[in-house]
């Protein structure tokens, strides 16, 4: 069996390296540490130009929960539109209502508006925070997306695999169920083996330390927890290790 293997990144520099890991597919954000964000022009220009397989571009505009407003869809919507002009084979989304149930009506317009571009559809890990997952499914389902990415509403993909594989079951090839959230080289043959999924999810992070010849200690951006001199990347031999695996099974 053919595996998808979809690689998240967040900078320019990981693209080389997720491709040359064995990555078939690339979701591309910014701000992973925040579990992805919408990622700006440029960088959506940059990746889709110098690819050398599909860019799914992350559509969410800010961290947080995925109870969206008027007023964060029309901004969805505009990004959407900057991924079809760029280029881009696809969108990532998802959205829910105060109840936990997939918010119909916006993601309607928002799929809608990405099929009329041409742009192929993910929905993404709120489908984790949903009140009822069968139901759920079969919401995504009609959207007419092409996959969830999901870790079995688990804290990692390795824990909800019995739910993942149910998933599976009841999709029964209507749409795709992609495994994310802690996949390694290490379980990704079990989870594939419980669950039934053909697509997994992953970034393989790693981080390099910055080239400054001067580094200044004191004067933090962010976070105090956070080395503004530790560049966060993707490691190709973490990639490379779960291509590996999948061209074993």
């Amino acid at each position: 069996m053919s595996y998808q293997l979809e690689v998240c990144i967040d900078n320019i520099e990981s693209l080389a390296y997720a491709i040359a890991g064995g990555a078939t597919r690339i979701e591309l954000c910014s701000s992973l540490a925040l579990g992805g964000l919408t990622p700006n022009a440029g960088l959506i220009k940059q990746a889709v130009q110098s690819s050398s397989i599909p860019i799914y571009v992350m559509i969410r505009p800010r961290q947080g929960d995925f109870l969206y407003d008027c007023d964060d869809v029309e901004i969805m919507a505009e990004d959407i539109r900057t991924a079809a002009k760029y280029g881009a084979s696809g969108v990532v989304l998802g959205l829910l209502d105060k109840e936990g149930h997939v918010d119909m009506p916006r993601s309607i317009r928002l799929v809608k508006l990405a099929r009329e571009l041409d742009l192929g559809v993910t929905f993404h890990r709120a489908f984790d925070q949903c009140r009822h997952p069968e139901q759920a499914l079969e919401d995504v389902i009609a959207l007419g997306c092409e996959r969830i990415l999901t870790s079995g509403l688990a804290a990692n993909a390795s824990e909800g695999v019995a739910t993942l594989n149910a998933m599976v079951q009841q999709a029964e090839g209507r749409i795709a169920i992609m495994a994310g959230a802690g996949v390694s080289s290490d379980n990704v043959a079990s989870i594939i083996a419980s669950s039934g999924v053909n697509e997994v999810h992953l970034s393989g992070k790693s981080t390099r330390q910055s080239k400054m010849h001067y580094i200044a200690d004191d004067a933090k951006m962010g976070a105090s927890d956070i080395d503004d001199f530790a560049i966060p990347i993707t490691s190709s031999e973490k990639i490379r290790a779960v291509t590996k695996v999948l061209n074993s099974l």
